[in-house]
């Protein structure tokens, strides 16, 4: 945050990487001009699909659902960070620039021309930013962020930033609700890449953002389980209402492709690791395979599954190149361009920013802790049978090359009691395992979240085993040593823009301390 940026805010209409009319909305980019409000629209709705997964190469690391494989080990596998690099704050970029005056110009025009539907789209817009930037940061700038007379920038408190997440989707809600004023589902879908203009499928998704803002409250004495519960029952009704966002693949420099297919090679260097592998190969839940894993999952040449452990560098044991897990595309090395993908990683493979099945696992943890078995068995359930349907639909789009999951696959897995139990009680080990399996690949923001609510290795006291089955943080000789022995709580804010600019805001946070990262999070403190 500093004066030439905020400069450069006040004169943008939209900057994007792309060429082409998906992205771009000005007929001369080096002149903008006034445009109507829904042409701020597009590129926005892709960034708030695209950059989390930007910041997923490296939050992924986090929560091990993937890693980076080298010659040394990586420092986010290691749960630190670069210096001087702005790895890591996509999403702070784009919060602050990509929608940033865009944002604001474009609220401002849907609220003098009367387009509620619109200004609710753009208000969740805005919560979004504000949620997922203070659930990676924790401290973040929200009342100075767009003022232009100020040369360093005051942080606001998470506290602060969760009120306002709730103020702003609350008046979402009441918007998106309005039918009057010029409220036009043609209008709204000549941007609206998600939902074509649909309001009532905005409107699920505002409640639905509601219930995950209010579920990161758990550890906290004013935790509403009944609260969360009726969010979750106001959003999403089925994967139809998915927030999926369609990739083109059309533009010569990519920017319209996935960013985890092939072709913007993002990923062709990370495999999977023993964490997740062993959430799916029976490892974790009684020797019940689970029939996902070979849709999402990739096999090494041999036909096996097997993943990778943070603690060793690259392969670690596994030299025989018949045995080491093939890339996410399921080709060797970094074979693969041109031919089909895999599940998420697929050229055209479409993106959620939110899922029924996530919703889903957020209300059984909500019923688990209000002590209702049976809401959260329902739930449990749901998610699990939306997430086998979203498995097959993501391999249908871009032709990839797995076989649909059958019906009967799914309900033998359903039907055994290590996955649902009949003769005990469903846990959260139950619960928040099978939702990681849920958000993986796309869901990063949601999934390190979790992990910091239950301080990544908490045990269930139910079930007596670990909320994420299997997890383990590297070894302390093996943590970043700006560490101090310590998991990673949160990421560092963007060094380009605060730690070359506004050191003076940091400061007042202790943000220039080298173990900051370690810092725990307020909503994730009693």
């Amino acid at each position: 945050m500093n004066t030439r940026r905020a400069a450069l805010l006040a004169g943008v209409v939209i900057l994007s990487g792309g060429c082409n009319n998906w992205l771009d909305v000005n007929t001369n980019p080096n002149g903008p001009q006034s445009v109507s409000a829904i042409l701020y629209l597009p590129p926005m709705l892709h960034w708030m699909v695209t950059s989390p997964q930007f910041d997923g190469r490296f939050v992924g690391r986090y929560a091990q659902e993937w890693m980076l494989v080298g010659t040394i080990r990586s420092t986010w596998d290691r749960m630190g960070y670069d210096p001087a690099s702005d790895n890591g704050a996509q999403q702070w970029r784009d919060v602050y620039w990509s929608l940033g005056q865009n944002l604001i110009d474009m609220n401002a025009k849907a609220t003098a021309e009367q387009r509620w539907d619109l200004l609710g789209v753009g208000l969740i817009l805005k919560a979004w930013g504000w949620q997922v930037l203070t659930d990676l940061h924790g401290e973040i700038i929200i009342k100075e962020a767009f003022d232009p007379t100020r040369t360093s920038f005051d942080y606001d408190t998470q506290d602060y930033a969760y009120q306002e997440v709730a103020r702003l989707l609350d008046s979402a809600i009441v918007l998106l609700r309005r039918t009057d004023g010029a409220v036009d589902k043609t209008y709204l879908a000549q941007g609206d890449h998600i939902y074509g203009g649909d309001r009532v499928k905005w409107l699920r998704l505002a409640w639905g953002m509601k219930a995950l803002m209010l579920n990161h409250f758990s550890n906290k004495t004013v935790y509403d389980r009944a609260a969360v519960m009726a969010a979750v029952d106001s959003s999403f009704t089925s994967n139809a209402d998915d927030a999926l966002l369609a990739y083109p693949a059309t533009s010569l420099d990519f920017a319209d492709y996935n960013f985890w297919g092939r072709s913007r090679n993002n990923i062709t260097p990370y495999r999977q690791t023993l964490f997740v592998l062993g959430l799916m190969n029976g490892t974790q839940f009684g020797g019940v395979v689970d029939p996902r894993m070979s849709r999402m999952l990739s096999p090494a040449l041999d036909g096996q599954y097997r993943g990778l452990d943070p603690n060793n560098v690259g392969f670690g044991a596994i030299t025989d190149t018949m045995q080491q897990p093939n890339n996410f595309f399921g080709y060797r090395g970094t074979a693969g361009l041109n031919q089909p993908g895999r599940y998420l990683f697929a050229d055209r493979a479409r993106i959620p920013v939110m899922t029924y099945a996530e919703l889903q696992f957020i209300k059984a943890e909500a019923a688990l802790k209000a002590g209702n078995q049976a809401a959260a068995m329902t739930a449990y359930k749901n998610g699990i049978i939306a997430h086998f349907a979203f498995v097959n639909a993501r391999n249908l789009d871009d032709n990839q090359t797995p076989t649909q999951i059958s019906a009967a696959a799914r309900d033998s897995f359903l039907a055994d009691t290590n996955i649902v139990p009949t003769t005990g009680p469903l846990t959260l080990s139950h619960v928040l395992s099978q939702k990681f399996i849920a958000l993986w690949g796309w869901g990063h923001n949601e999934i390190w979240m979790d992990m910091r609510r239950y301080g990544y290795t908490a045990v269930d006291s139910v079930s007596g085993k670990q909320v994420f089955r299997g997890f383990a943080p590297p070894l302390p000789a093996n943590l970043y040593p700006d560490n101090g022995g310590l998991v990673v709580q949160r990421i560092r804010p963007r060094y380009n823009s605060e730690y070359v600019w506004n050191q003076a805001g940091l400061s007042a946070i202790g943000a220039l301390a080298a173990n900051y990262h370690t810092k725990p999070l307020w909503i994730t403190e009693p």
